[in-house]
């Protein structure tokens, strides 16, 4: 299959080399943002008149179509193509024809992936943050539950002075609290549109950026095209917030798991959420929480991936970026 970049070469790709240049098997998660982006895009480029409205709707409608067939299972992102990118144009133009050619009017693949690639990280803090509202919730929940419930409160392991329960679990919740601050504080920051920027130096077609931004919901445009498709900080900020908040997860669950031995006997864990051992019944394991801790190291593991793949990266973009998507998803 003829490749998006291909106009110069004569010579066909090594498989072995295209295998590993090939990040559909990945980004194909992004076919939603890919196509919400595509939407903007063509939308900006009517508005401008670089675009008739009878090819706008003919691409969206396309665009549509591809959405709602990947969506139910009708279409299947294969391994043929390189890039989700590469799949949406290539099934545009086997779907509407010509116009589909015109989708990549204006446009780099370098700063369409920085697009994607914001838009699911935004998406993806919408969601934690749901995510630790609800914890949030339940630990409020224990915390009412638990005003003159007395325990010891420790330091260095040993027991130090008495506290309740809900002042203990209050900790948590301001840790909890935190979280979603720094989950804030990174949307905010983020929340610039790249698309325009091209593959480094933008594009001598007039576009309306701002108009674009406005679409697909960011506060504006970014304001250099080099940082712009270059620029992957809001990962490492989503990867460092994400490990803070399994760091806090995991202190909560080391002392889940010490409050359920048989030393302590301070909590019960239910029936449904721990198990049991294969030769000693009388045995109720705190597994979940075990895995939560030991989860934590894949996190941190992610983080230290993306600043090592980073520090050395010169402008503008490098193919070595592409390694900041299997390491967030």
């Amino acid at each position: 299959m003829a490749q998006l970049w291909g106009g110069r070469f004569t010579k066909e790709t090594d498989k072995l080399v295209y295998n590993f240049n090939a990040s559909i098997s990945f980004d194909q998660k992004f076919y939603e943002q890919d196509i919400r982006g595509s939407k903007a895009h063509v939308a900006m480029l009517a508005r401008q008149g670089i675009l008739t409205a009878e090819e706008k709707d003919q691409i969206e409608a396309g665009l549509d179509g591809i959405l709602a067939d990947v969506k139910s299972g009708k279409l299947e992102i294969t391994s043929e193509y390189e890039d989700i990118h590469s799949f949406v144009e290539a099934n545009l133009i086997d779907r509407i024809g010509d116009a589909g050619k015109k989708l990549h009017t204006g446009r780099s693949r370098n700063d369409q992936v920085a697009l994607d690639m914001k838009l699911y990280v935004r998406d993806e803090i919408d969601e934690t943050d749901e995510l630790v509202k609800k914890l949030l919730e339940a630990l409020q929940k224990i915390m009412e539950e638990n005003v003159h419930t007395y325990m010891p409160g420790f330091t260095h392991l040993q027991k130090a002075q008495p506290v309740t329960l809900a002042h203990h679990v209050g900790a948590y919740f301001e840790m909890f609290v935190r979280d979603r601050s720094r989950l804030a504080d990174i949307r905010k920051r983020m929340n610039t549109c790249p698309l325009g920027a091209g593959a480094l130096a933008g594009t001598t077609y007039p576009l309306d950026r701002e108009y674009t931004a406005q679409l697909l919901g960011f506060d504006g445009p970014t304001r250099n095209s080099m940082d712009s498709v270059s620029d992957r900080d809001y990962v490492i900020e989503l990867l460092a917030a994400f490990s803070t908040i399994m760091m806090h997860m995991s202190r909560f669950c080391e002392e889940i798991i010490m409050w359920n031995s048989n030393e302590y006997r301070f909590v019960e864990i239910d029936d449904a959420y721990s198990t049991g051992s294969s030769i000693m019944p009388q045995k109720k394991n705190p597994d979940i929480a075990e895995l939560v801790r030991g989860k934590t190291g894949r996190v941190y593991g992610a983080l230290t991936s993306i600043l090592t793949t980073m520090k050395g990266i010169p402008l503008a973009y490098n193919k070595d970026m592409q390694e900041d998507k299997e390491l967030t998803f």
